[in-house]
């Protein structure tokens, strides 16, 4: 993996990466196979976009992929022909057969333009800086280079978010960071702007799970790597007392007729093209034609 000093203000340093790598790690060590339905479902909706693009590309770049859910896509696909799979953890890429990269997604280690598509699934809503990844993603897309990303939203895990804030409220008078918080819809598209990106576009989807119970649900996190990793989160285990409340709460609040509870996730899509000259282009201002009065009623 690549090293480097990292730019960011310590007091705004909000994920614990190392402890993301070791989620990812406990992930694809214990049944990653089991666990890995979201991702390969959000892989297969993103990729969905290529079919609209009558362009096939070079070389791709699987992002913070995990076991190469989005690299399969393109492949089935037949949108590029050669996919480079890359993740945090050495581990989630054991079974690549082709080329693959461990590393940091706040620090790519490719050079200039060196990619004709990036596509990265749930896995940038772990970084410290979006807009610098984002940044980076620009820069080793080749001009007319396509970035393709999904991450969760803050809407996500609403229902354990509140059953989990105040159970532990009512038992220990407090809270501490459980779920982190997410990107909002609103600021995707800006972000894609500030990095550089043209042409962005961004949209949102609820895709909602049922378990058999809460603790299902936390299990299968745990299962998926996406545990917290929040820099001030609790650092023992959380009491029972506290868990058995939530899922308490849990179960009152959203429980079905079977018993089943829902988990929700909010996916945002980006989309986002390296400028080119061949690109529509905004008219510069004052190069209009017609004036306003043109089309109003006299």
């Amino acid at each position: 993996m690549r090293k480097s000093t990292s730019l960011i203000d310590p007091d705004h340093i909000l994920f614990d990466r190392r402890a993301v790598a070791d989620h990812r790690r406990r992930a694809a060590r214990i049944d990653w196979p089991r666990h890995r339905f979201l991702f390969d479902e959000v892989a297969a909706r993103l990729a969905e976009r290529l079919l609209d693009i009558n362009h096939d590309f070079g070389l791709a770049l699987d992002l913070g992929g995990r076991g190469g859910g989005f690299a399969e896509q393109v492949i089935s696909l037949e949108k590029a022909q050669r996919v480079i799979r890359t993740d945090i953890c050495e581990d989630m890429l054991r079974e690549v057969k082709n080329a693959a990269v461990v590393l940091d997604e706040e620090f790519l280690p490719f050079k200039p333009e060196t990619f004709d598509l990036v596509g990265s699934v749930l896995a940038l809503h772990w970084t410290n800086d979006l807009p610098g990844a984002l940044s980076q993603i620009r820069s080793i897309l080749k001009p007319n280079g396509l970035f393709l990303g999904a991450l969760l939203g803050i809407d996500s895990l609403q229902e354990l978010k509140s059953c989990l804030f105040e159970a532990e409220s009512e038992i220990k008078g407090g809270v501490s960071p459980r779920v982190s918080p997410f990107t909002e819809v609103r600021d995707a598209g800006a972000l894609l702007q500030r990095a550089g990106l043209a042409l962005p576009v961004t949209d949102t989807e609820m895709i909602t799970l049922k378990y058999e119970h809460p603790f299902a649900l936390m299990r299968e996190l745990r299962g998926m790597g996406e545990a917290n990793a929040l820099m001030a989160r609790q650092k023992n285990f959380t009491g029972s007392k506290v868990l058995m409340r939530a899922a308490e709460l849990y179960l009152d609040r959203y429980a079905d007729e079977d018993g089943r509870v829902p988990a929700t996730f909010q996916i945002i899509y980006m989309t986002g093209w390296s400028p080119h000259d061949s690109q529509q282009q905004p008219l510069r201002r004052g190069s209009a034609r017609h004036s306003m009065s043109d089309f109003l009623e006299k």
